[in-house]
Protein backbone atom coordinates (compact mmCIF):
# COMPACT_ATOMS: atom_id res chain seq x y z
CA UNK A 1 0.00 0.00 0.00
CA UNK A 2 1.09 3.56 -0.87
CA UNK A 3 1.89 6.17 1.87
CA UNK A 4 1.25 9.85 0.83
CA UNK A 5 2.82 12.28 2.87
CA UNK A 6 0.77 15.60 2.40
CA UNK A 7 -0.51 19.25 2.94
CA UNK A 8 -4.49 19.20 2.16
CA UNK A 9 -3.58 22.64 0.86
CA UNK A 10 -0.64 21.82 -1.13
CA UNK A 11 -1.32 21.80 -4.83
CA UNK A 12 1.44 19.40 -5.55
CA UNK A 13 0.28 17.09 -3.10
CA UNK A 14 -3.50 17.47 -4.75
CA UNK A 15 -1.56 16.17 -7.65
CA UNK A 16 -0.38 13.46 -6.60
CA UNK A 17 -3.38 12.71 -4.94
CA UNK A 18 -5.68 13.06 -8.17
CA UNK A 19 -2.77 10.82 -9.60
CA UNK A 20 -3.15 7.54 -7.07
CA UNK A 21 -6.72 8.23 -7.37
CA UNK A 22 -6.76 8.04 -11.70
CA UNK A 23 -4.62 4.99 -11.31
CA UNK A 24 -7.36 3.67 -8.80
CA UNK A 25 -4.17 2.29 -6.34
CA UNK A 26 -4.85 2.61 -2.93
CA UNK A 27 -3.10 4.72 -0.64
CA UNK A 28 -3.59 6.57 2.58
CA UNK A 29 -2.69 10.10 3.55
CA UNK A 30 -0.27 11.23 6.29
CA UNK A 31 -0.61 14.90 7.15
CA UNK A 32 2.33 17.30 7.30
CA UNK A 33 3.14 20.88 7.91
CA UNK A 34 5.83 21.45 5.68
CA UNK A 35 7.21 24.58 8.27
CA UNK A 36 6.65 22.76 11.30
CA UNK A 37 8.20 18.85 9.41
CA UNK A 38 9.26 16.42 11.81
CA UNK A 39 12.99 14.78 11.45
CA UNK A 40 11.63 11.57 10.20
CA UNK A 41 10.16 13.56 7.14
CA UNK A 42 12.83 15.31 6.62
CA UNK A 43 15.38 12.95 6.33
CA UNK A 44 12.93 11.10 3.33
CA UNK A 45 12.89 14.14 1.98
CA UNK A 46 15.32 17.08 2.30
CA UNK A 47 14.19 19.66 0.74
CA UNK A 48 11.41 19.74 3.10
CA UNK A 49 8.62 19.74 0.85
CA UNK A 50 5.19 17.64 0.18
CA UNK A 51 4.25 15.74 -1.36
CA UNK A 52 6.46 12.63 -0.42
CA UNK A 53 5.04 8.94 -1.56
CA UNK A 54 6.17 5.69 0.45
CA UNK A 55 5.33 2.25 0.07
CA UNK A 56 5.29 -0.03 3.13
CA UNK A 57 6.15 -3.01 0.53
CA UNK A 58 9.90 -1.93 0.38
CA UNK A 59 11.72 0.84 0.90
CA UNK A 60 10.62 3.36 -1.92
CA UNK A 61 10.75 7.12 -0.67
CA UNK A 62 9.58 9.40 -3.72
CA UNK A 63 9.70 13.23 -3.66
CA UNK A 64 9.16 15.73 -5.76
CA UNK A 65 5.41 15.72 -7.86
CA UNK A 66 6.84 15.57 -11.22
CA UNK A 67 9.19 12.42 -9.96
CA UNK A 68 6.41 10.54 -8.61
CA UNK A 69 4.26 11.24 -11.46
CA UNK A 70 6.78 10.20 -13.79
CA UNK A 71 7.81 7.04 -11.97
CA UNK A 72 3.82 5.87 -11.67
CA UNK A 73 2.93 6.74 -15.52
CA UNK A 74 6.09 3.81 -15.98
CA UNK A 75 4.74 1.84 -13.60
CA UNK A 76 0.71 1.75 -14.62
CA UNK A 77 0.67 3.39 -17.95
CA UNK A 78 -0.84 0.14 -19.19
CA UNK A 79 -3.71 0.16 -17.03
CA UNK A 80 -4.22 3.88 -17.62
CA UNK A 81 -2.66 6.77 -19.70
CA UNK A 82 -2.21 9.57 -18.16
CA UNK A 83 -0.49 11.41 -20.79
CA UNK A 84 -2.62 10.47 -23.94
CA UNK A 85 -2.30 8.29 -27.00
CA UNK A 86 1.07 9.65 -28.89
CA UNK A 87 4.14 11.29 -28.19
CA UNK A 88 3.04 14.32 -29.18
CA UNK A 89 -0.17 14.48 -27.28
CA UNK A 90 2.84 13.21 -24.15
CA UNK A 91 4.84 16.73 -24.79
CA UNK A 92 1.74 18.46 -24.84
CA UNK A 93 0.25 17.15 -21.73
CA UNK A 94 3.96 17.88 -19.95
CA UNK A 95 4.18 21.09 -21.36
CA UNK A 96 1.01 22.29 -19.82
CA UNK A 97 1.59 20.20 -15.91
CA UNK A 98 4.72 22.44 -16.13
CA UNK A 99 2.71 25.66 -17.25
CA UNK A 100 0.56 25.42 -14.09
CA UNK A 101 3.34 23.91 -12.11
CA UNK A 102 5.91 26.58 -12.77
CA UNK A 103 4.23 29.68 -14.24
CA UNK A 104 1.04 29.14 -12.13
CA UNK A 105 2.09 28.33 -8.73
CA UNK A 106 4.69 31.52 -9.60
CA UNK A 107 2.03 33.34 -10.48
CA UNK A 108 -0.86 32.92 -8.54
CA UNK A 109 -0.48 30.01 -6.05
CA UNK A 110 2.35 31.11 -4.11
CA UNK A 111 0.85 34.42 -3.58
CA UNK A 112 -2.75 33.20 -2.68
CA UNK A 113 -0.82 30.52 -0.42
CA UNK A 114 1.92 33.32 1.18
CA UNK A 115 -0.92 35.83 1.84
CA UNK A 116 -4.16 33.54 2.31
CA UNK A 117 -2.78 31.02 4.33
CA UNK A 118 0.48 31.60 5.28
CA UNK A 119 0.50 34.52 7.20
CA UNK A 120 -2.87 33.65 9.08
CA UNK A 121 -0.99 30.68 10.68
CA UNK A 122 2.49 30.98 10.76
CA UNK A 123 3.39 34.40 10.86
CA UNK A 124 0.04 35.77 11.72
CA UNK A 125 0.59 38.52 10.02
CA UNK A 126 -2.15 40.51 7.77
CA UNK A 127 -2.49 39.60 3.95
CA UNK A 128 -0.57 42.31 1.78
CA UNK A 129 -3.62 43.39 -0.68
CA UNK A 130 -0.94 44.19 -3.59
CA UNK A 131 0.37 40.90 -3.19
CA UNK A 132 -3.56 39.33 -2.90
CA UNK A 133 -4.41 42.13 -6.14
CA UNK A 134 -1.03 40.79 -8.02
CA UNK A 135 -2.30 36.90 -7.67
CA UNK A 136 -6.12 38.18 -8.84
CA UNK A 137 -4.68 39.91 -11.91
CA UNK A 138 -2.49 36.92 -12.77
CA UNK A 139 -5.03 34.72 -12.42
CA UNK A 140 -7.81 36.20 -15.10
CA UNK A 141 -4.95 35.74 -17.82
CA UNK A 142 -4.70 31.57 -16.75
CA UNK A 143 -8.14 31.58 -16.31
CA UNK A 144 -8.46 32.70 -20.03
CA UNK A 145 -5.62 30.67 -21.29
CA UNK A 146 -7.75 27.85 -20.25
CA UNK A 147 -10.99 28.87 -21.49
CA UNK A 148 -8.63 28.82 -25.27
CA UNK A 149 -7.13 25.86 -24.80
CA UNK A 150 -10.86 23.99 -24.06
CA UNK A 151 -12.64 25.95 -26.96
CA UNK A 152 -10.63 23.94 -29.38
CA UNK A 153 -10.06 20.35 -27.07
CA UNK A 154 -12.03 17.86 -25.06
CA UNK A 155 -9.38 18.26 -22.61
CA UNK A 156 -6.54 20.90 -22.16
CA UNK A 157 -3.80 18.70 -24.30
CA UNK A 158 -6.51 17.18 -26.40
CA UNK A 159 -9.14 14.34 -26.81
CA UNK A 160 -7.78 12.43 -23.87
CA UNK A 161 -7.77 13.92 -19.92
CA UNK A 162 -4.16 13.85 -18.96
CA UNK A 163 -1.69 14.80 -16.59
CA UNK A 164 -2.29 18.45 -17.82
CA UNK A 165 -5.81 18.63 -16.58
CA UNK A 166 -4.87 17.19 -13.54
CA UNK A 167 -1.65 19.89 -12.77
CA UNK A 168 -4.70 22.43 -13.45
CA UNK A 169 -7.45 21.28 -11.52
CA UNK A 170 -5.17 21.01 -8.34
CA UNK A 171 -3.85 24.21 -8.57
CA UNK A 172 -7.36 26.08 -9.24
CA UNK A 173 -8.70 24.25 -6.45
CA UNK A 174 -6.61 25.65 -4.03
CA UNK A 175 -7.93 29.29 -5.27
CA UNK A 176 -11.01 28.50 -5.45
CA UNK A 177 -11.22 27.42 -2.06
CA UNK A 178 -9.53 30.28 -1.30
CA UNK A 179 -12.77 31.93 -2.64
CA UNK A 180 -10.69 34.21 -5.14
CA UNK A 181 -12.20 32.90 -8.61
CA UNK A 182 -15.21 34.72 -10.36
CA UNK A 183 -16.64 32.12 -11.80
CA UNK A 184 -19.31 34.23 -14.30
CA UNK A 185 -16.61 36.07 -15.66
CA UNK A 186 -14.85 32.92 -17.15
CA UNK A 187 -17.68 30.56 -18.02
CA UNK A 188 -15.41 28.23 -20.29
CA UNK A 189 -13.34 27.23 -17.89
CA UNK A 190 -15.82 26.96 -15.67
CA UNK A 191 -17.46 24.38 -17.86
CA UNK A 192 -14.08 22.75 -17.90
CA UNK A 193 -13.78 22.92 -14.05
CA UNK A 194 -17.59 21.19 -13.51
CA UNK A 195 -16.42 19.13 -15.73
CA UNK A 196 -13.33 17.98 -13.85
CA UNK A 197 -15.10 18.07 -10.63
CA UNK A 198 -17.04 15.52 -11.52
CA UNK A 199 -14.60 12.93 -11.48
CA UNK A 200 -14.20 10.31 -8.11
CA UNK A 201 -10.87 11.25 -8.52
CA UNK A 202 -11.88 14.64 -7.39
CA UNK A 203 -14.19 13.83 -4.27
CA UNK A 204 -11.64 13.33 -1.64
CA UNK A 205 -10.03 17.00 -2.64
CA UNK A 206 -13.37 18.74 -3.13
CA UNK A 207 -14.16 17.22 1.02
CA UNK A 208 -10.87 19.10 2.16
CA UNK A 209 -11.16 21.16 5.23
CA UNK A 210 -8.27 23.09 6.96
CA UNK A 211 -9.31 23.71 10.55
CA UNK A 212 -9.75 27.39 10.96
CA UNK A 213 -9.41 28.23 7.35
CA UNK A 214 -13.23 27.38 5.39
CA UNK A 215 -13.84 27.35 1.99
CA UNK A 216 -15.62 29.23 -0.60
CA UNK A 217 -19.28 28.40 -0.32
CA UNK A 218 -19.30 26.94 -3.56
CA UNK A 219 -16.00 24.75 -3.48
CA UNK A 220 -17.96 21.31 -3.33
CA UNK A 221 -20.68 21.94 -5.25
CA UNK A 222 -20.38 20.16 -8.58
CA UNK A 223 -23.42 22.86 -10.16
CA UNK A 224 -21.78 26.22 -9.34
Amino acid sequence: MWHLHHFSLCAFSRKIRLVLAEYRLDFDLISVRPWDAEPDFIAMNPAGLTPVLTSDEDERVLSDSGAIFEYLSAQYADDVSLLGDTDLTAAEARRLAAWFDVKFYTEVTAYAFAEKVAKRFITKAPPNAKAVRAASHNLKTHLDYIEHLFARRSWLAGDRFTIADIAAAAHISIIDYLGMIDWSAHSGAQDWYARLKSRPSMRPILADRMPGLKPAPHYDQLDF
